[in-house]
């Protein structure tokens, strides 16, 4: 499973939207099944998303400001 993140635009603005995604093979092609939607996430949210389901967690580390 991963996360698949859609970008759209609307007026001129981007909006993102995650999705928790599984592939499973089905006679001989890849289908990709949405096993859940989470709906409208901000683009600071992305990168902790992307790593909650990572097979190799890497290490998020950001300096305060």
């Amino acid at each position: 499973m991963f996360m698949k993140i859609l970008t759209k635009n609307y007026g001129g603005k981007k909006h993102h939207y995650a999705s928790l995604v599984e592939n499973k093979r089905v006679n001989g092609q890849v289908k990709q099944n949405v096993r859940a939607y989470l709906g409208s996430v901000t683009e600071e949210q992305i990168p902790y998303l992307k790593a909650a389901y990572a097979k190799k967690k890497p290490l998020l580390v950001y300096e305060e400001e």
